[in-house]
């Protein structure tokens, strides 16, 4: 990982939150994290502020603006990502009477990382480490989760 900075941790006050933190871990993966922070704003705007509903409702005409839009990631497997992934947060809200019962249901980080890992797209085993991080739940120091990975820590800038 060539950069490592500890990110804000969030209360999540609603599923736009959830989707919001996992599609800026999405999107972080294999680029630079500054060039995500400095274009999040316009990915924000351009994803309807992360309404799960709209994101959820976007088509194939409004996808071929946001791969055009120069304010997002013009990457469009991770755009239709966040589209699947609001789909199926949406779905598991449902099914387990919200996210966060969803994220608690696993008995523990690494079943919750697998599960996550399999369900949605574009987040692999640190994003999910991120994502969780970030939305408060349950997570190893990061020393202890690249240790239990066989990596080496990466000083934070």
């Amino acid at each position: 990982m060539p950069e490592h900075r500890v990110p804000e941790q969030i209360i999540p006050k609603g599923l736009a939150d959830y989707l919001e933190i996992m599609s800026k871990a999405a999107l972080q993966a294999g680029i630079s994290w500054r060039v995500v922070e400095n274009k999040w704003p316009g990915i924000r705007e351009a994803f309807h502020n992360f309404d799960p509903l709209a994101v959820a409702s976007i088509d194939g005409s409004e996808m071929e603006r946001l791969a055009a839009d120069k304010r997002v990631i013009r990457n469009r497997r991770k755009l239709e990502a966040i589209v699947d992934n609001a789909r199926a947060m949406i779905d598991i809200e449902e099914q387990h009477n919200g996210f966060q019962r969803y994220l608690r249901s696993h008995g523990g980080f690494e079943p919750t990382v697998a599960d996550l890992r399999k369900r949605f797209r574009f987040l692999g085993d640190f994003g999910a480490f991120y994502f969780l991080y970030v939305v408060g739940e349950e997570v190893p120091s990061y020393e202890d989760w690249c240790a239990s990975r066989g990596r080496e820590p990466q000083p934070a800038h």
